[in-house]
């Protein structure tokens, strides 16, 4: 067979035409070649996958959100990306703390820290290395980082390295067992709206003890709980803040406490409340005893709405429906709007830079947008892009939960109309905040059952008057107060 091959418009000969069919032929060979190359790396990449280990607080070990969500980027960008991420533990802030703290400090037993665990910053203060740690400047161009919050990232930040990022945030909201406090209100006229202060708070929650204490005539002094505030620690701290005083004292890196004239403002209607009988003084957390009926408002983290159930089960086994409702934090009557910002972040452990890329690049994908909007709004966070608030509204009009909607309206309220504060970096501000709600409880719980004891004793020898009475709560609220600042000092 004779093949020409026409070149400007001139046919070539024999022999040039095989001299351009071995050319064809290598070039075609070469190109099917790269091919092959280029699928069997894109094989070794799917068939090989750089995997990553991750604890976290999201919800639990079988029904997580953020599991499910990890499941989707395994199976897209994770799978086109050759990155597996296995979730290795699901627990509670508290417990991963204590095992970071182990595995950096290399006791007996410890397990061995995953590729990406979540943390507070404090955890990362308390580590005695945390060199450990990987810098996300390293991974995140300045662009990229300009598109989360400012005051997001600043909480990440440990001296001049970015070790915490962060991929959701919460802040404190006030959460209300609506159908038990629609009954009380009712009988008594308690206007919802007044737990909008603190005073009108603590005065509704004394009014609430003698109101359930009075449907049981025949048993004295079984008034039930009203409040329960998550961190006591917190209620101070924001507390004394918002009305202008330092709660820490200024440039020690001890974190002494300063236990100012607001601090006292602040303490003294809370004692007060706690001493009659109004307020939880258990450990545990808030979702607990409006879980049982134990309490009937809470302060917590936005993200507790995970654990507040739409069932409510009594000391006596008795169950029925409830409504949750969602409120943003009390302020103190003329004080600022202040709410604490909170949420752990995630830390990257040093390893291979292979594994490095690739977890700071899980993290990219998590808190794109869209991606972020879906996991926040199953875990009661806030997202932490700008744009990813922008399209917020959309997602949460798509809630199915009351409880949940009511929980947004909350946290837009929140972001529209208080200011975010963040609690300083300080080494020893988990052992701070330990010993404060320790003694908190301590105090008050003594100081409750020493003014019962006392007034028993002076009811004997006859009836007091409520000014007398109000006087004799006062001595034990200064005595617990004074034994405090003593203990913190």
């Amino acid at each position: 067979m004779i093949v020409k091959y026409i070149k400007g418009g001139k046919s070539m000969g024999r022999k040039q035409g095989k001299k351009c069919e071995k050319l064809l032929f290598v070039a075609v060979s070469i190109l099917i070649l790269s091919f092959v190359i280029t699928g069997c790396k894109n094989s070794a990449k799917k068939s090989d996958p750089v995997v990553l280990t991750l604890w976290h607080v999201y919800g639990g070990q079988v029904d997580s959100p953020l599991n499910k969500i990890i499941d989707r980027f395994n199976d897209t960008y994770g799978k086109e990306e050759g990155i597996y991420v296995q979730v290795t533990s699901v627990s509670n802030t508290n417990t991963i703390h204590e095992a970071v703290l182990a595995a950096g400090k290399n006791e007996p037993g410890a397990a061995e820290l995953p590729d990406i665990f979540v943390s507070y910053p404090k955890t990362v203060l308390s580590l005695p290395d945390s060199s450990i740690l990987v810098d996300y400047k390293k991974y995140f161009t300045e662009d990229e980082l300009a598109k989360y919050f400012p005051e997001f990232i600043e909480e990440g930040m440990i001296g001049d390295k970015l070790l915490v990022f962060p991929v959701a945030k919460s802040t404190e909201i006030m959460f209300v067992n609506k159908t038990l406090f629609d009954r009380f209100a009712a009988e008594t006229g308690a206007d919802e709206k007044e737990l909008s202060t603190w005073e009108g708070l603590f005065k509704m929650a004394k009014q609430y003890t003698e109101w359930t204490d009075a449907k049981t005539p025949d048993i004295k002094n079984d008034g039930k709980n009203f409040f329960v505030h998550d961190y006591h620690f917190n209620y101070f701290q924001v507390g004394c803040e918002s009305l202008g005083e330092k709660f820490f004292v200024d440039n020690d890196t001890k974190g002494s406490l300063t236990f100012g004239p607001q601090f006292k403002r602040a303490w003294f209607p809370y004692a007060d409340a706690a001493i009659s009988g109004g307020i939880w003084l258990r450990e545990g957390y808030a979702t607990e005893p409006l879980r049982t009926g134990g309490a009937i408002v809470s302060m917590a983290s936005s993200a507790s709405v995970l654990y507040y159930e739409d069932v409510v089960t009594y000391e006596n086994n008795v169950s029925e429906p409830i409504e949750v409702a969602a409120h943003p934090a009390p302020i103190f009557e003329g004080g600022e709007k202040l709410v604490m910002q909170r949420g752990a972040g995630f830390c990257i452990t040093k390893s291979t830079e292979e594994k490095e890329k690739a977890a700071a690049d899980f993290i990219k994908w998590l808190t794109e947008p869209e991606n972020n909007v879906e996991f926040v709004t199953k875990t009661g966070y806030m997202p932490v892009t700008k744009d990813a608030f922008k399209i917020l509204p959309e997602y949460v009009k798509k809630l199915e939960s009351s409880k949940y909607r009511s929980l947004y309206e909350a946290i837009d309220k929140t972001q529209a109309e208080y200011r975010f504060y963040t609690a300083p970096k300080l080494a020893n501000y988990l052992d701070l905040e330990m010993r404060f709600e320790k003694n908190v409880r301590l105090e008050l719980s003594r100081a409750k059952q020493e003014y019962e004891a006392a007034l028993k004793k002076k009811k004997e020898g006859g009836k007091l008057s409520e000014t007398e009475k109000q006087q004799e709560k006062e001595n034990y609220i200064e005595e617990a107060y004074n034994n405090l600042v003593n203990i913190m000092k």
